[in-house]
């Protein structure tokens, strides 16, 4: 499946089920928020259910020279399987505070860079519900990819706020491609309100984000994800962004080319 977006050059996504994403960039592969458990319950402060495994198993990912991780808290982000994986992992990017938790995390804090090879990595703002919700939901982080001759990219991790989105946009001046984690994820804890983009966010969040092509996982295979990926398109096409719009399948390898 072929897509386009401005830039000189194809990145090439494959994605392995919920918030995990494999793809090639700089001369690196990368993966987001490792999540390679079957389907499992997991105990917390709520527990989370999951009810499919991953469409290509850890043993079959390859080798990976850097983990993208939006928090260590949460099932859902990184599992069991998960932190076996990052053993094998050279660099994992995460929050100062799961570097605190996990040795070999190198944390970034909001808006701090690190060059990795030819790409600059930067951590950028995630709020993981309302404004107020870090001491219940805990400190998360996006990040934005950045190098000579490719195509900007953002990697939203769990992120509710349309107004963080905007600031990044606002900080980085062009976004080319959003690898964003919707599914109004919600387990009560406030009410009605999300703890990730849902349909309407998310379609909100496009908007800030100009023309870059909106990669959306994080909406299946665990019973808080709210909402679907068709109320998803739906509300993209309501805003007239489905043009924007690039549904990945899991477990194939979706490529976005220059024209």
């Amino acid at each position: 499946m072929t897509n386009t977006i401005n830039t000189a050059t194809t990145v090439e996504l494959l994605h392995i089920g919920g918030p995990t994403v494999r793809f090639a960039y700089g001369d690196l592969v990368w993966l987001t928020d490792p999540t390679f458990d079957g389907p499992s319950e997991h105990q917390g402060r709520v527990t989370l259910v999951k009810l499919t495994g991953p469409a290509v198993p850890a043993a079959e990912i390859g080798p990976v020279d850097v983990v993208l991780l939006s928090h260590d808290q949460h099932a859902d982000n990184l599992d069991v399987s998960g932190r076996e994986f990052l053993a094998n992992v050279e660099t994992v990017l995460s929050t100062p505070d799961a570097a605190g938790r996990i040795e070999g995390v190198r944390g970034l804090a909001n808006w701090e860079s690190v060059q990795i090879g030819a790409v600059t990595v930067t951590g950028v703002p995630a709020l993981h519900g309302p404004e107020g919700c870090e001491p219940i939901t805990g400190v998360v982080t996006g990040f934005v990819l950045q190098a000579d001759g490719l195509p900007t990219v953002y990697v939203s991790g769990d992120n509710a706020s349309v107004e963080y989105v905007e600031r990044i946009a606002e900080r980085f001046g062009r976004i080319d491609l959003a690898i964003l984690n919707v599914g109004g994820a919600n387990v009560g804890a406030f009410g009605d309100h999300d703890l990730t983009l849902n349909g309407r966010t998310a379609a909100q969040a496009s908007i800030a984000l100009g023309d870059a092509l909106i990669v959306p996982v994080h909406a299946e295979g665990w019973a808080h994800f709210s909402e679907h990926l068709d109320y998803l398109a739906h509300r993209f096409a309501l805003a007239d962004r489905g043009h924007l719009l690039r549904i990945p399948t899991p477990g194939e390898v979706l490529t976005l080319a220059a024209a």
